[in-house]
């Protein structure tokens, strides 16, 4: 056997969430958007019933505010970063039976767009809080960029892994070959362009995710002026051909904040030990994709939280969690 990253469904010790501490990255948001987040560590850690969740704040006042919003058995942590996107940020776990080791890489600030002082060592302190191997990975990745079924199928977008400012002298066999040697990949299912105006050049985590063993969901699109209708239909056929089942999930549609179209997207969700954790936007489509959700993770509760306001950011619970398998 080898290392791999599991399932996100697979048993969870912990999750990392990030907690926002910079006003300027939320405009107009920033209170709704903590309070938001604070309503997603409550829901995972479910009363107890859930896993750990450790909430990861950047300064001690931001660590004050976000005890008064969650739970009293959420852990809330100060650690110096710049952005919560902690699935990007953080380190990744791996495992190889019951051992278990981390995968840290390196950090550009999604191709230079957003490099904050912080985010490039985040990673590192959160492994060094656990007793675990860390292996630092010397070339640009982020977390987001991928999602996995846990048997070493995983799928990802050209539209960031290839990007030039990522890693320009890579190409596509090299970084397959690195994938399965710092995460235990055996077969990469390459999708197309992630959807429009994404601030992270397309991350997979926005447009598709496994909901079983080879089961892909991806979203139909809302109506005619859907912006994302042709990725999402290029996205199905490639998992067509690759020979994945599709699951059909609703798309927001349209959505835009002060004139712009804003990604939204319901396959941002996280997948928790007690509960599966929807972002909702506000619009009609909202209840169908946590109906569409709920035959996948019978056991679990399927629930739905606004995420407006943390989009305003860039992202939405996925995005800002990173877990810990048991």
């Amino acid at each position: 056997m080898t290392y791999r990253q599991p399932a996100e469904w697979a048993s969870h010790d912990w999750v990392w969430i990030g907690f926002p501490s910079n006003p300027a990255e939320w405009p107009d948001a920033f209170d709704n958007a903590r309070q938001q987040i604070a309503a997603f560590a409550n829901a995972v850690y479910a009363g107890g019933k859930g896993e750990e969740v450790r909430l990861v704040a950047a300064d001690a006042a931001s660590a004050d505010a976000a005890r008064a919003l969650v739970d009293d058995g959420v852990i809330v942590q100060t650690l110096p970063f710049g952005d919560v996107w902690l699935r990007d940020t953080g380190p990744i776990a791996l495992k190889n039976g019951d051992a278990r080791a981390l995968a840290d890489f390196d950090f550009n600030g999604w191709g230079g767009s957003y490099d904050m002082p912080g985010d490039r060592d985040i990673g590192a302190l959160l492994a060094a809080q656990t007793d675990l191997p860390c292996a630092k990975n010397h070339w640009i990745f982020e977390g987001g960029a991928v999602d996995t079924d846990g048997t070493g199928l995983a799928v990802t977008t050209e539209q960031c892994l290839l990007n030039p400012n990522r890693n320009p002298t890579l190409d596509r066999r090299k970084i397959e070959t690195l994938l399965a040697g710092s995460l235990g990949y055996s077969d990469i299912l390459w999708l197309g362009d992630g959807l429009i105006n994404d601030h992270t050049d397309g991350h997979v985590d926005n447009l598709a995710r496994f909901v079983g063993k080879g089961l892909l969901a991806l979203p139909d699109p809302a109506g005619d002026d859907d912006p994302n209708t042709a990725i999402y239909a290029d996205a199905k056929a490639r998992a067509r051909a690759f020979g994945l089942e599709v699951v059909p999930m609703p798309s927001p549609g349209l959505v835009r904040r002060d004139g712009d179209i804003v990604p939204a997207s319901y396959m941002n969700f996280y997948i928790g030990n007690a509960a599966v954790v929807v972002p909702l936007y506000g619009q009609p489509n909202d209840q169908a994709a946590l109906d569409a959700l709920k035959p996948f993770f019978p056991g679990r509760e399927v629930v739905g939280l606004m995420s407006d306001a943390i989009l305003t950011g860039g992202g939405s619970f996925h995005c800002i969690s990173q877990h810990m398998p048991i």
